[in-house]
């Protein structure tokens, strides 16, 4: 494998946590995705044998750590105008807005076609300061390479992982990241659900003075699976947060950096001492147990924590968070999702990973728009009865109780009304309460032990 495709961050350890994937759950209802979910995870767990020791990622300096990250899925949408990854791009730049949750002396960026059926040309790239909006700031757009190269074919389910380049960039800097697809792309990998404006240019626009091209504005990240950072040395990882709508922060304010993630990445970014990098892992719709049919859900965490988590450069703990939309939108039971929760347990410890486990948020008054379970008492049964396993199995390194930071104590089964966006997702203060929910300190400590000599 090419030196500038080969991913990153697995130990020896991994190997078998990987592995265990390939028994990931079939699809119950609806149409099969475009890549068959088995094929996959092979392709992913192939990949991610072939990434060097994570001692490779680490240097007297600092580490490579997962600076930003949007868990890439097929293409696919609810409105084509808005995002058009159903249809694809040619002859197009896209300019992907994000967000970087620790600063660092370098960085490199992973453009990803995940969850592409046909190779994914890409003619060149870059990396730029936001200045806003389209903008960058003037001067600061630097090209990307590949193994020297400007171009790069990238294969059907892979991704490539760019040379470094010299870019010093604060905690939480906003970076604009550029792609350049000169042939018609068909369904392409995308993060559906950004909260982020982001824009599109006809024509190769991923060098400097190109900012007044990119005219159109899109609502999802396309192309571009992640930012990593050469981190300072008190950076002693990535936390990664692993879920559904909740922890992508549906219903968040647009533009603003809402989401429980970025509120974490916040916190951890004040510390003094040793602290963290966050990846947001979640995605929207997401289940523990099902394909949906809507291919901007996703596969089943079960199906993509080889890539999302397990092969993020510097992991180092997970929270999970997951389980409601099974019970929501599919009627699961408790019994039922236990044993896959505890899958995902058993690979993140394989791994060498801490992982912690989130009790499932209110949902009472939500049926109303989500119908199915999401919201009556036989949903709300099984919500008591996982969430009493979460804080009661020892099953995870330790338990974060989102249940109890949201909900309303004179109707426990519903959201505190100051933290409640639509019965179901929190608002904005409802994700600033579960990220001052988690334990830093312990999640912290927990890292800095992994990492000792």
């Amino acid at each position: 494998m090419a030196k500038n495709q080969r991913p990153h961050g697995i130990t020896a350890g991994r190997r078998g946590a990987l592995r265990s994937l390939l028994e990931s759950p079939k699809p119950k209802h609806g149409r099969s995705p475009r890549i068959p979910l088995l094929a996959a995870v092979i392709t992913l767990m192939t990949a991610a044998l072939g990434r060097p020791a994570l001692a490779a990622d680490k240097a007297p300096e600092g580490r490579w750590v997962a600076g930003w990250h949007s868990s890439p899925t097929p293409g696919g949408t609810f409105n084509s105008q808005d995002c058009p990854s159903d249809v694809g791009l040619a002859d197009q730049t896209v300019r992907n807005i994000v967000r970087v949750s620790a600063g660092g002396s370098s960085v490199r960026v992973r453009i990803s076609n995940a969850g592409g059926g046909e190779p994914l040309k890409v003619g060149s790239a870059s990396v730029a300061l936001s200045a806003g909006g389209a903008a960058t700031v003037a001067g600061s757009s630097l090209p990307l390479r590949f193994g020297g190269q400007t171009s790069i074919v990238i294969a059907a389910g892979g991704e490539a992982v760019s040379d470094p380049v010299a870019l010093k960039v604060p905690p939480l800097q906003t970076l604009a990241v550029n792609v350049y697809l000169p042939v018609k792309t068909g369904p392409i990998t995308q993060h559906y659900f950004a909260a982020q404006d982001n824009f599109l240019a006809s024509g190769n626009q991923t060098g400097n003075g190109a900012d007044k091209q990119f005219t159109r504005k899109i609502s999802c990240w396309m192309a571009v699976s992640g930012v990593d950072v050469k981190a300072s040395p008190d950076v002693v990882g990535t936390l990664i947060t692993l879920g559904d709508s909740i922890t992508d922060g549906y219903l968040s304010t647009k533009n603003d950096n809402h989401r429980y993630p970025d509120y974490l990445a916040q916190r951890l970014a004040s510390r003094k001492g040793p602290t963290l990098a966050v990846a947001n892992a979640g995605i929207i719709g997401n289940e523990l147990l099902t394909v949906r049919p809507q291919l901007q859900f996703g596969y089943p965490v079960p199906a993509r924590i080889a890539r999302d988590v397990l092969t993020q450069p510097g992991a180092r703990a997970i929270i999970l968070l997951a389980g409601i939309n099974d019970i929501g939108d599919r009627s699961a039971k408790a019994a039922d999702l236990i044993p896959a929760i505890q899958q995902i347990i058993q690979s993140a410890r394989a791994a060498g990973l801490k992982i912690y486990g989130g009790t499932l948020v209110p949902f009472a008054g939500s049926n109303g728009t989500y119908k199915g379970d999401y919201g009556t008492a036989k949903g709300e049964q099984e919500r008591q009865k996982l969430n009493t396993w979460i804080r009661t199995s020892g099953a995870f390194d330790g338990v974060i109780d989102f249940d109890k930071a949201l909900r309303d104590p004179a109707d426990p089964s519903r959201l505190l009304p100051a933290y409640d966006a639509d019965k179901l997702h929190p608002n904005d203060a409802g994700y600033q309460a579960m990220a001052n929910a988690v334990d830093l300190d312990a999640i912290i400590n927990a890292a800095v032990k992994a990492t000792s000599p």
